[in-house]
């Protein structure tokens, strides 16, 4: 028998904003002004936070801290589509998606001060806490997604995670699982070019992150990661196909880690400075500022107000993060287990009252 192609597949790529602001209205999505500007405030929102934290962490006043910068639209874009009844499972770069969600600054300040309370969600928001381990989480949201396709519950299980997730075993078996059972699951992927020291180009021959959806049987789309609009119409489109039932996406939102993977790095070792500058030159806030801007709804003296604005704002977290109570070893029993073992029961007595 003669060989012969049994399948044909392609990966698309979006873009909606160019780096000038320029916009292809065919694909602009239905948002107002007054949306366009929340989502440029939260940019910014997330950018001052993100370089407030840095400052803290130099001064001794936060640990070791992952930067989000360049990211912000990867971020922003995607919780911006989100419904609050969705469950969403955070790596350890997702400033943005706290923010944008609603989530307290100060309690998310208060978490990287190395205080497990600020992960305490608050019980209007379906936000898992942040994941250390790569790729460890997918799993949890591939199961949280089995239960809604049971149970017929129209949310959807969002995840979060970097292309070096995509190296691990738990990311494979994640969306084999929602391949399989047509999951309600929308899998984000920051393609940030670099798994710490290792490159994009190192970690795998794949010529897109996004075709790696193919293999699970699963919708799988490459977008502009610094195109805050690209990204929320992307995302937008994966959870009204999650919701329909047509099962899980696997989003790439090609953008970069303009700071070093965390205050503990120093990515002048492995990267060049020219690539930097090359991605700088796409910085989402400029953007979508420009956007804006053609659109005749923003100018310099509102900038100003804004950062102005803001600033006060993250101020008022980093006071309300550093005025609280140092937390009490006691507390951890009420919230680990639902009920205590015996001898956890005992652990929690010597924890209280200090006796041996």
């Amino acid at each position: 028998m003669p060989r012969e192609t049994i399948a044909h597949f392609e990966i698309e790529r979006l873009e909606v904003l160019t780096p000038h602001g320029e916009v292809d209205t065919e694909l602009l999505p239905p948002l107002s002004d007054k949306q366009f500007l929340r989502l440029y405030e939260l940019l910014q929102l997330t950018r001052l936070s993100d370089e407030r934290a840095l400052s803290l962490q130099r001064e001794g006043r936060l640990g070791t801290f992952p930067s989000s910068l360049g990211q912000e639209a990867a971020q922003v874009g995607s919780a911006f589509a989100l419904s609050h009844e969705d469950w969403v499972f955070p790596s350890f770069r997702e400033l943005g998606v706290f923010l944008s969600l609603g989530y307290p600054l100060a309690r998310y300040y208060r978490y990287w001060t190395g205080d497990e309370r600020g992960l305490l969600c608050p019980p209007e928001l379906n936000i898992f806490p942040i994941n250390i381990a790569v790729g460890t989480h997918l799993l949890h949201a591939a199961g949280v997604a089995m239960g809604a396709r049971y149970r017929a519950d129209p949310v959807v299980a969002v995840a979060y995670l970097g292309d070096g997730a995509t190296s691990k075993g738990d990311f494979h078996e994640a969306l084999n699982m929602a391949g399989i059972y047509g999951l309600p699951l929308v899998a984000i992927c920051q393609n940030n070019q670099w798994a710490i020291s290792v490159s994009r180009k190192s970690q795998t021959a794949a010529e897109t992150l996004a075709q790696k959806a193919l293999a699970f049987g699963i919708r799988g789309i490459q977008v502009d990661g610094n195109d805050v609009l690209a990204v929320y119409l992307a995302t937008s489109e994966a959870l009204a196909h999650a919701r329909s039932g047509g099962g899980a996406t696997f989003i790439e939102c090609e953008t970069y880690r303009m700071s070093d993977h965390t205050t503990a790095d120093d990515a002048r070792r492995y990267r060049e400075p020219a690539e930097l500058e090359r991605w700088r030159a796409r910085d989402p806030l400029l953007r979508m500022r420009r956007f804006l801007e053609r659109r005749g709804l923003w100018d310099d003296a509102e900038q100003t107000a804004l950062e102005q604005s803001l600033r006060q704002s993250v101020d008022q977290a980093v006071a309300a993060a550093e005025a609280t109570a140092p937390p009490v070893a006691a507390e951890m029993f009420h919230y680990t287990c639902y009920e205590l073992s015996s001898r956890q029961q005992q652990q929690l007595k010597e924890c209280s009252d200090g006796s041996p």
